[in-house]
């Protein structure tokens, strides 16, 4: 019989870590996906109730804008490093919603955010990465993007506005287009905001039935609406194709919006820290500095 310890056993159990949401929320690489696999009210990681979501998302602001502080000090001494996010999803998915609820917890004179529309004549002249290259954050900021290059094969592949052998080609481009961001020091950070089709019918009522939000609204809402299902499949080839070790997707379900902000949060936050920028140092004499300071 083995002998028993001396020591007395503490009550306290020994808290789990906590786990690392770029690993929980990341979409496989490769891997067929099937976005009906994938519960939008799910709360796969995290805080468990709006009440500590939201509380959770208060005190990572504070991290977040230090962090922030950081890159842009960083990049003033030559350091080449910003990142960007990229929102992807349904309308009413929260693409606006997290810029003002996340992003606002940043410095917004260190953010680059840019809403991409329907493209206009001049870049329906150029290739379709033209007008992503020409909004890029520079380094030491951070880039948001409220759509992107992915319209070009999400909206692109619905209406079929461009053929399909065309259409096919333009994975790859994206690959390769985001590969050289990575490499020239952009830290990608892929969003895709998981939307039921329940949730989206509810806050399009939403927006009909107070005349606040009417701005937001237009029927064509509805005729996108009913093109569900194929705007479901051509984001399940987005994310098969273009998961890559560069630029991973991150799918994170909506329909909570408090889940939302929190997981996007931490998403940036993991990322920042990951980075780890530091402020550099100063090319002077701080001593002789300061003594002339003080003798003025």
């Amino acid at each position: 019989m083995a002998k028993k310890s001396g020591k007395k056993k503490s009550g306290k159990k020994r808290k789990a870590p906590e786990p690392v949401l770029r690993d929980v929320l990341r979409v496989p690489e490769g891997e067929r996906i099937d976005l009906a696999g994938y519960d939008a009210r799910a709360i796969p990681a995290g805080p468990a109730d709006k009440a500590a979501g939201l509380a959770a998302t208060a005190a990572l602001g504070p991290r977040l804008a230090a962090l922030q502080d950081r890159l842009y000090a960083a990049s003033t001494a030559g350091d080449r490093r910003r990142l960007l996010l990229v929102l992807q999803g349904m309308d009413t998915s929260g693409k606006g919603g997290t810029v003002k609820h996340v992003i606002g917890l940043f410095n917004p004179s260190g953010c680059r955010i840019h809403a991409f529309k329907a493209p206009t004549q001049e870049e329906r002249n150029h290739p379709f990465l033209w007008r992503i290259m020409r909004a890029l954050p520079q380094p030491g900021e951070i880039g948001i993007f409220d759509r992107s290059h992915y319209e070009d094969v999400l909206i692109a592949r619905v209406r079929e506005l461009v053929p399909r052998r065309l259409l096919g080609r333009r994975y790859g481009q994206i690959n390769r287009f985001e590969k050289t961001l990575a490499d020239d020091g952009v830290t990608v950070v892929k969003v895709f905001l998981h939307l039921s089709y329940e949730e989206q019918r509810a806050r399009l009522l939403e927006r009909l039935d107070n005349p606040d939000k009417h701005w937001k609204f237009n029927p064509g809402d509805i005729e996108e609406r009913a093109l569900w299902p194929a705007y479901q499949h051509a984001y399940e080839l987005a994310l098969e194709r273009c998961s890559t070790d560069e630029a991973p997707w991150y799918l994170v379900p909506a329909d909570r919006k408090w889940y939302r902000n929190w997981a996007i949060s931490k998403l940036l936050l993991e990322h920042l820290e990951a980075l780890d920028p530091k402020y550099p140092p100063g090319g002077f004499d701080v001593k002789a500095c300061r003594a002339r300071l003080l003798a003025s």
